[in-house]
């Protein structure tokens, strides 16, 4: 298995993992979503909470020139995290959330 194609299954993975490990309301589900030709995945929460429609984004994550970019993280449990320990390296791990001038000084990739 290729390098690319190891890290896309290790997302799709860690973002089922999360969606079976966190528990919504009766509801609300949690979805991944993915799109294979733009190498783009979510994982995202929707539903009903009461009488409120509920749509939130918990993780973007896009594969970007050999590189996992890690472009929104919602939670305190850290995306990043679970994916090296998952086997993705840190430094193939970019937090696009962060300013480019910022990233260098993360630890993990700069793009």
């Amino acid at each position: 298995m290729d390098k690319l194609t190891r890290y896309r299954a290790i997302i799709r993975k860690e973002l089922e993992d999360f969606a079976a490990w966190a528990k919504p309301p009766k509801d609300v589900r949690y979805e991944v979503v993915h799109d294979p030709v733009l190498d783009h995945f979510e994982l995202v929460e929707c539903g009903w909470e009461n009488r409120r429609y509920v749509h939130i984004v918990i993780f973007h994550i896009d594969v970007i020139e050999g590189k996992v970019w890690v472009q929104y993280d919602a939670t305190d449990r850290p995306i990043a995290t679970e994916l090296i320990r998952a086997g993705i390296p840190k430094e193939d791990i970019v937090l696009g959330f962060h300013p480019p001038d910022v990233r260098a000084h993360t630890g993990y990739g700069v793009g």
